[in-house]
Order: C-alpha cells, then structure tokens, then sequence
C-alpha cells in the first residue's frame, strides 16, 4: 500500500485501510510539525517488544486483560490523568508516550497497539461517554476493560455505574454500546476531544483545524459543518462560514437548531459578497 504522507491522504482511505496510530501521528504533526511520524509510530514496537514471545495470547480474556494491565499499568506507568483532564497534551500521542499520561481514547489506542504486537485481539469501543477497549477470543464472550483506569475487566454492573456516571441517567447498557468503534469513528472522537478542549481554551485555530480534521474523514456530517460555519464567522471569515452553514441545511433540514442557523444565514446576507 502507498505510504500516506498527510491526514488528508490517510482520510480518503477505505474504512478498513484507515491505520488509528498513524491518524493520531498526524493529528499530532498539527501541533508538533517536526516529529517524525515513522519513528514515533516504530515507539509502539519498542513499547511492545517485551510482549511479543509472551504467551498472553494463549491465555482466557480475563488472562490477557490482567497481564496486559500489569505490564502498560504496572511497569511502564501508562495512567489516566485525573489531575489534569482537559490538558490537550492527553490527546496527542507523543506527549501520551513521553508522560504517560492520556484520557480514555488516547490510552485505549496505546492498550491496542501494544495488544495488537502481543497477539491478542483488543478493539476500541465508543462507550457513551469513556472510551473503552473490548478483548475478544475465539470461545468466549467479549470482556471490556477500562484503559483509564488502569486496564481494570468490567463487569455489567461496572458499566451500568460508568454509563449512570457520565449521563446522569439510569439508563441500560444497550448492546450497540459495546460494539468495536470504526477507525474513522475512533479518529473523529478524538479530534471532537481535541476541539472542545481547544475551544474551552479560546484557541480558535486550532479548534477550527480539528473541525476541518473531522471534515476529512466524514465529508457530510451535519455537525462539524455546522460548527465549522460558526467558527468561520467568529473568524470573520464570511464566505466560508456562509457556505458550510448552507450545506448544514441542505443534509439537515429539520434539526433543531435549523431555525438559529437560518437566523444567522440571515445576518451574513447582509454582509456584501466577494467579488473578483
């Protein structure tokens, strides 16, 4: 396969050519331009090196999820940065590997990158609210464990609490919670991280790039449309802003904030249009 030199080029991909380890690199490339995507990718080689002639693979899940914890959890340190969760240092994947620090989806692509290398089959999961991470084997059901917090096995009513926890709400564990993410559904989720952190710090460029990242990898997606078009007025960049928030309502016409954008369509029609 062709070697992906930009996000660009890895988002046009077919879904299953998309490689999460190398989008999180380049995701990366933004805020740090001179890393090197190819050594920083080869660290996960050398993370799981030790794995590698283990037997972790011929274990039970319950086996491998608890041999797993205590090498990333135990001996090289990896944990969730309760301290400092909003730091987007959590999100980019040389700082992940450096501090060992990262919040649920960045932890969980370490959890699979390195089980991948040790021969065990662990899947990242788009739980509402905390990413999770699924071990599957060939004669038993799906364990879930939780990469933040230090790899520990969940139980259903371990995941009844954590989804009470993150909603609010008693609401009950549907199956679809539990299936593998995509890696481009993986990729988006964490860019939509990176933007709401970059937002809550007034960083409007960088949120802007994470909206245009998710952009590439799902061209028609109302929301990041919609958000792009506010970012871009806020920005003042008119014209742009403008065309996002009309292709929003072309796809959703009917959400519940069509009315607001429409509105707001409204106040750019009274700003003059560029001409050559």
């Amino acid at each position: 396969m062709q070697k992906v030199a930009t996000f660009e080029e890895l988002a046009a991909r077919r879904d299953e050519d998309l490689d999460v380890a190398l989008g999180a690199a380049l995701i990366a490339k933004d805020v740090y331009p001179d890393v090197d995507v190819d050594k920083l990718l080869a660290r996960f080689d050398e993370l799981a090196k030790p794995l590698v002639a283990s037997t972790f693979a011929d274990r039970p899940a319950r086996g491998q999820a608890d041999g797993l914890a205590h090498y990333l959890y135990d001996a090289c340190g990896f944990s969730g940065n309760e301290a400092d969760f909003y730091d987007p240092r959590n999100s980019l994947l040389p700082d992940v590997l450096d501090r060992r620090l990262g919040i649920p989806i960045s932890l969980a692509l370490v959890y699979c990158e390195v089980a991948r290398r040790a021969g065990i089959s662990a899947r990242g999961v788009a739980f509402p609210g905390h990413f999770l991470v699924r071990i599957d084997t060939p004669k038993e059901d799906a364990l879930l464990v939780d990469p933040f917090f230090g790899g520990r096995a969940l139980d259903d009513a371990s995941l009844k609490q954590i989804l009470t926890r993150v909603t609010g709400e008693d609401r009950p564990v549907l199956p679809h919670y539990l299936e593998p993410a995509t890696s481009r559904g993986m990729l988006v989720r964490m860019l939509v991280n990176l933007r709401a952190i970059y937002l809550s710090r007034g960083d409007m460029a960088r949120a802007m790039l994470a909206v245009d990242r998710m952009l590439c990898l799902t061209p028609d997606a109302p929301e990041p449309l919609r958000e792009r078009g506010l970012l871009s007025m806020r920005l003042g960049a008119i014209e742009a802003a403008r065309s996002d928030l009309e292709r929003f309502l072309e796809i959703a016409p009917d959400a519940q904030d069509a009315p607001a954008i429409r509105a707001r369509l409204k106040e750019l029609s009274s700003k003059p249009r560029l001409t050559n």
